[in-house]
């Protein structure tokens, strides 16, 4: 059970404004800046580390986050922020920070949802709410965004444009439900009044270790549908199965046929992935049943290879069912699509990344099979989503997100919030007119 909320025990910084060398001339200001960010966002260790961990123990499903939206809409507001809206899309808080200056506005987003999975750590933080559990780090991504809400309104006077800070609910949704949290907060206006230049977001990754960032421009994350099969044929009585049309056979049939779409319709240098993971049939060891229902996803890396993909799997389901007499049924549940991190955004960011936490520590990594809902902001304005290391081999925080085991080292936080403000203050700054690339818009299924 969900405890009740109180107003957590933080200090909120109320330290002077954050301020440049007489000194520095305009040369010296970004590594001058990123300094005074990093000084900031060390000082707000514990302050993160308590935020983090008060998330953890109170996590909330997708679209049941009232609790920590609270938290977030009150710590906020005691920044001081220029406007906190709540009730976006569910739960969403949307919130927006005004520099001292003229300029462009820059967004964060930050998921604060968490999972139906029960926690095996034993940690002081452990979860407080049996079978729920923050397994993918959603409680350091909004603590991160907290704190870089608080080191850049230290800096205020001097920023250049308009932060707007998007707490979303709901990332983690169902391929049941009707859209994500992501297509909701774009529906409910986030991105409008003011639009956003450029977007950005994190996420932890305890493959790689705290201290890290991850980037990949261009196409990052896949594309993912959940499919649906039912396939129909006609019960035919055990002892005479001429009578009938036996629909585990056509199942089986469909399935191996279904694995070389990849293999053999596919481009090999092509990045895709189709997997069938369920299959529901029958009831008793005599007779066969008259429907089969299997359950799969596909992974995609363009709109025209999930298209193509989806062709393919339908073309191969009618041939198989109609040779044997039987039918089929196909739903599609598009859960999102492919994470481009606009490759102009992430050329500029680079350099900010690399001040934040050293040359060494911004890694180029592979594109990942994984899905994520920040996709859907990136074909409506230009996008970077960067993986923070949260890992940490020595102290055995090595478990995968959506896994019971899961947690972070928690020295990434600190980490986060120097990268994530460093890069949206130099792009405050520096903020080209346009950014490369026409955004795209979201796909007719989620409209």
């Amino acid at each position: 059970m969900l405890q009740p909320f109180a107003p957590i025990a933080l200090s909120v910084c109320l330290a002077p404004a954050l301020s440049l060398p007489a000194t520095a001339n305009a040369a010296d200001a970004p590594a001058a800046q990123a300094s005074q960010i990093a000084q900031a966002a060390e000082g707000l260790r514990p302050t993160l580390v308590a935020l983090r961990r008060d998330f953890h123990q109170h996590p909330e499903l997708a679209n049941a986050e009232a609790r920590t939206a609270r938290v977030v809409a009150e710590h906020l507001r005691a920044l001081g922020l220029d406007e906190v809206r709540t009730n976006v899309a569910g739960h969403g808080v949307i919130a927006l920070l005004r520099g001292g200056l003229p300029g462009p506005v820059v967004a964060v987003r930050a998921e604060m949802d968490a999972l139906p999975i029960l926690e095996t750590n034993h940690v002081p933080y452990c979860s407080l709410v049996p079978g729920v559990m923050h397994a993918c780090g959603h409680d350091a991504h909004t603590a991160i965004a907290l704190g870089m809400a608080e080191v850049l309104s230290q800096i205020r006077s001097r920023l250049p444009g308009t932060v707007k800070f998007l707490f979303q609910p709901a990332e983690e949704n169902a391929p049941s439900e009707d859209a994500d949290g992501a297509v909701r907060m774009i529906r409910a206006g986030a991105l409008d009044n003011p639009r956003p230049q450029a977007l950005f977001a994190l996420h932890v990754s305890p493959e790689l270790d705290a201290g890290t960032i991850g980037y990949h421009a261009g196409p990052a994350q896949a594309a993912i549908d959940v499919v649906a099969v039912t396939i129909r044929g006609k019960a035919p009585p055990g002892p005479a199965p001429q009578l009938g049309v036996d629909t585990i056979v056509v199942a089986a049939e469909c399935l191996s046929a279904l694995q070389t779409i990849r293999s053999r319709r596919t481009d090999p240098f092509d990045p895709a992935l189709l997997t069938i993971g369920s299959i529901h049939g029958g009831d008793l060891p005599f007779d066969t049943p008259g429907e089969v229902k299997l359950q799969g996803s596909i992974r995609t890396f363009s709109d025209a290879t999930r298209e193509s993909v989806l062709r393919s799997v339908r073309e191969t389901l009618a041939g198989i069912t109609s040779a044997y007499g039987a039918t089929y049924d196909l739903q599609d549940h598009p859960i999102t699509t492919v994470m481009v991190n606009n490759p102009q955004l992430v050329a500029q960011s680079l350099p900010s990344l690399r001040r934040a936490v050293g040359s060494a520590r911004v890694v180029e990594i592979p594109q990942r099979m994984g899905g994520e809902d920040f996709s859907y902001y990136g074909r409506i304005v230009p996008a970077f989503l960067f993986r923070l290391g949260s890992g940490n081999q020595a102290q055995g925080i090595t478990a995968p997100v959506h896994t019971a085991g899961f947690d972070i080292d928690e020295d990434c936080l600190v980490v986060g919030v120097k990268a994530m403000a460093t890069v949206v203050a130099d792009f405050l700054r520096t903020a080209p007119g346009d950014i490369g690339g026409p955004p795209n818009t979201l796909t007719p299924d989620h409209k």
